[in-house]
This record gives C-alpha cells, sequence and structure tokens, in this order.
C-alpha cells in the first residue's frame, strides 16, 4: 500500500504532458510546373527553354527520364539515344555521342551535347561499317592514347548500332 501511494505521489509531482499534436494534410500544389527544355550542340539548337512533358536520357550511371519538378541533378551523357515527348505525347530521338545534362530546382533542363543528330539521318550499314573500322582501329593501335581514341570510336558505333537495331 504504501508503495501504490509513493508511485501516485511521484507521478502527480510530474509536469503534465503536452497536448496531442494536430496532424493535417499536406496544401495542395499550386499546379503543374512546366519544364523548359533547352537541348543544343555546337552546331545546333534543338530546343531552347520549350515546355516538354519528358525527356530520356544516358548517362554514366544509367538511363532515366526527366519530369517536371524532377530532383536537381548534374550527369555526363553517354553516346545513345535521348527522347524527347512534346507535350501532346509525341516522340523524337536523337542520338548523341556525349555531353552533359542539369536539372534545375525550377523545372529548368539542359542537355548540351558534343554531337546530336536526328536518328532519320543515321544510316545502319554505315554505322556498322564505321564500327567494324574503329575495332580494327583499336587492335592495330600502338601506344595507349590511340587505344584510348579507338575506344571511343568504338563504344560510340556501339551505341549508334544499338540504337539503329
Amino acid at each position: 500500500m504504501f508503495r501504490a501511494r509513493r508511485l501516485l505521489l511521484r507521478l502527480a509531482a510530474r509536469p503534465p504532458l503536452p497536448p496531442p499534436c494536430a496532424r493535417g494534410y499536406a496544401d495542395p500544389a499550386a499546379g503543374p510546373v512546366p519544364m523548359a527544355f533547352t537541348f543544343a550542340s555546337p552546331t545546333q539548337v534543338f530546343y531552347n527553354g520549350a515546355n516538354v512533358k519528358q525527356v530520356d536520357v544516358p548517362t554514366l550511371t544509367g538511363s532515366f527520364g526527366i519530369l517536371a519538378s524532377h530532383v536537381p541533378t548534374l550527369q555526363v551523357l553517354k553516346p545513345g539515344v535521348v527522347t524527347v515527348y512534346a507535350e501532346d505525347g509525341t516522340a523524337t530521338k536523337y542520338f548523341v555521342s556525349s555531353g552533359s545534362v542539369t536539372v534545375h530546382a525550377d523545372s529548368t533542363v539542359q542537355v548540351l551535347a558534343e554531337e546530336a543528330v536526328t536518328m532519320d539521318m543515321l544510316d545502319l550499314a554505315a554505322a556498322k561499317s564505321n564500327l567494324e573500322k574503329a575495332v580494327s582501329e583499336m587492335a592495330a593501335a600502338s601506344d595507349e592514347a590511340a587505344k584510348a581514341e579507338a575506344q571511343i570510336k568504338v563504344e560510340a558505333n556501339e551505341a549508334l548500332v544499338k540504337a539503329l537495331e
């Protein structure tokens, strides 16, 4: 009995617990933020601040899609296909050799490519021929610099053939 009384006195001496916090829902978003897309190479500007729905890019860490309000990121492009989806859902594909992609917090996206062409400008037979030539150049390379240059040609042409098949 004495222990129960002492426990009650201790509990009574404690400060009261704060009232439970009221939880609510998040504020609704102000609306969709359009993505302003810029895509260029040194010789041509394909898009300049255009509103697009989605962009798919090949990077050294893997391919990924970019939508409006994407987390900001900076990535290095690898040879491959960049697909741009317009607001109406139509897709346009471009082959890029290398470059960078920058996604900003304000939903602006920049793709800057060393070389970029539309897929309809490419020829599968020529790409296969160039791949064979690059492989033979790499096998015949005598120093490290020549091997590195030939390796870059092989990787770009392999990606080109893969994109066209």
